[in-house]
């Protein structure tokens, strides 16, 4: 059997891993490093020397961990998230074409879900969103994945099939190159910042989704649909005087926008197909803001 320190040791090179499939699972970053903690603790208190897979079975815990807590999430609400509600999942954030990114950082965004495809699995059911997390995302066989969920292999392959279906109905691709979807973004700001409406209708898929998530602030929430509505709403913040910085958010091309004292104000997560922006997805929520580590991005800003 291990020793503590040897175990300890052990988790932390799996730590990255098992925090990816977390952020994955919850969309939030704290209820993700909630999730890893608790990994650890069962960790600390069971005799693995017979598991021959430590990352495997460090997966099966946090996923059990983080079903839990979607499960708690949800009996919350009074009914599941329809269509028509905002909830912006946490944002990862950090500087454009960074060097030498820590281990945390990478493991995190290797496979990357961007906040597009993070708000659809918000909508899905705890047994389906793990289903397809594991299994689409980190490659879990469907054999290891029922014992989770309490079902049958045929049946968790159903789950997962009805996630997919959900994901690739509602979650747009974005763009691949960063260097197109940058041209695309600084355009749309310019085109804000200079009050040129003609130019931004160019920019703006016609059928694009705007979704903004202020929390508590309930005037800050709303979903917005079609170029013109969303071309009504960036001239209304227009007249707020913001200063923007482009970042990465969730590996694609983002905004932190900031009020005149240096308070972060907004993330928006852009998602661009074909040249177009076809979603933002806007926290705006300051309890969460607040939350965030933005320590990477404001040593440069």
């Amino acid at each position: 059997m291990p020793t503590p320190e040897q175990l300890a040791e052990q988790f932390e090179e799996h730590r990255p891993h098992v925090r990816a499939v977390a952020y994955r699972m919850l969309g939030s970053i704290n209820e993700a490093e909630d999730a890893v903690q608790e990994a650890w603790i069962r960790l600390s208190r069971t005799d693995v020397s017979g598991v021959d897979n430590l990352r495997g079975w460090l997966t099966t815990v946090v996923a059990r961990v983080c079903l839990d807590m979607l499960r708690t999430r949800a009996s919350r609400r009074e009914a599941p998230l329809d269509d028509d509600e905002v909830r912006v999942p946490d944002p990862i954030i950090r500087a454009i074409w960074r060097e030498n990114e820590g281990p945390e950082s990478s493991a995190m965004l290797a496979d990357s879900v961007g906040l597009a495809l993070l708000v659809v699995l918000e909508k899905l059911e705890p047994v389906e969103r793990l289903a397809f997390v594991l299994h689409d995302v980190f490659g879990m066989p469907f054999e290891e994945i029922a014992p989770i969920v309490d079902r049958s292999v045929v049946a968790t392959r159903q789950l997962a099939s009805r996630a997919r279906r959900r994901v690739q109905g509602q979650a747009p691709t974005s763009d691949a190159d960063l260097r197109k979807q940058r041209r695309v973004v600084d355009a749309f700001l310019a085109a804000v910042q200079d009050g040129d409406f003609e130019a931004l209708v160019t920019v703006l898929d016609p059928d694009i989704v705007l979704r903004a998530d202020g929390g508590a602030l309930k005037g800050m929430s709303r979903l917005v649909r079609g170029a013109q509505a969303v071309m009504s709403q960036a001239a209304a913040f227009s007249r707020i005087a913001l200063s923007n910085q482009v970042v990465l958010v969730n590996d694609n091309i983002g905004v932190v926008t900031r009020l005149p004292d240096g308070r972060v104000f907004s993330v928006i997560g852009f998602t661009i197909a074909g040249g177009k922006v076809v979603e933002m997805d806007i926290l705006a929520d300051p309890d969460r803001l607040s939350r965030l580590d933005v320590s990477a991005i404001e040593r440069l800003g």
